[in-house]
């Protein structure tokens, strides 16, 4: 169950690992796009679902953030969805628009401070992991920028290519291409350390101390769900990240694979609901 529409990181991540596990286990893993509420749609399907292991949640930042975004959710995730595996890590990248005079990261940072409320940042919506890690940026930076949601990643993306918007944390992947044909201009990645795929870009944990808003994406199940059926499930999913093709695959999607138990997966959960609960409410977001 993915929770949002065909065509972007997170689909095509579920579709490929859907067609690894369908090779190795000899039975056919199906990707149902439930699209709606921030991922709260999929997420509440899986959780009401038999724990059978024939029903899935793809696992991405919204169902970490959304725990603090939304106060009327109907589950509790960390309650409600049981770990399987973190599969990879993708890093946001911080683009802007080359008319931004700003050529580095220190002179965004110095550009924005003598223009507060003035730099536009677009967003994939309220709460989107774009968002969040804008705002998380805002707050460990000390920079004031005005935030403009968007209906959706591909829309903002649009946005800030065609000078809307001046500033957009986007998946790695879906952006690269446009830092490459000088389209957009990278300022950093923000995961604790460079990506193999910019290189020379910096990470923005190397001038703001304590920044790191990678994109996870993992496997859940419902609750209750037998623990043979989530550790065979898991260690098939190792597997996988372990073999060389699916690795090189992965990177040319801009992922890293990660792999490791439920226990260690389900740690990161509660790490990084609480990390970000706190930005959530810096930004004063909440969606009804």
């Amino acid at each position: 169950m993915v929770g949002y529409a065909p065509g972007g990181s997170t689909d095509i991540l579920a579709r490929l690992m859907g067609q690894w596990l369908s090779e190795r286990l000899g039975q056919q893993f199906v990707v149902e796009n439930r699209a709606g509420a921030g991922s709260n749609i999929a997420t509440e399907a899986v959780v009401n679902a038999a724990p059978n292991g024939y029903t899935l949640l793809l696992i991405t930042p919204a169902n970490l953030i959304n725990a603090a975004l939304y106060p009327n959710l109907k589950f509790d995730f960390a309650r409600d969805i049981a770990p399987v595996v973190l599969m990879t890590l993708e890093p946001n990248a911080m683009v802007v628009h080359p008319s931004v005079p700003a050529k580095s990261l220190a002179e965004f940072i110095a550009f924005a401070r003598a223009n507060p409320g003035k730099i536009t940042m677009a967003s994939g919506g309220n709460g989107a992991s774009s968002h969040i890690s804008g705002e998380m940026f805002k707050m460990l930076a000390g920079v004031d920028m005005v935030h403009v949601p968007y209906r959706g990643a591909g829309p903002a993306l649009a946005a800030v290519l065609g000078g809307q918007a001046q500033l957009y944390f986007s998946p790695l992947s879906a952006t690269v291409g446009h830092v490459r044909q000088g389209q957009l201009r990278a300022l950093a990645v923000t995961t604790e350390k460079r990506s193999a795929v910019l290189p020379d870009i910096p990470a923005v944990g190397e001038l703001v101390p304590g920044y790191e808003a990678s994109q996870l994406y993992g496997v859940g199940a419902p609750r209750n769900s037998p623990a043979e059926i989530i550790d065979k499930l898991n260690k098939e999913i190792n597997v996988i990240l372990a073999d060389p093709a699916a690795k090189a695959r992965l990177a040319d999607l801009g992922m890293t694979p990660v792999g490791g138990s439920p226990a260690h997966f389900g740690k990161i959960i509660g790490d990084e609901t609480e990390r970000w609960g706190k930005v959530v409410k810096f930004s004063g977001a909440k969606i009804d």
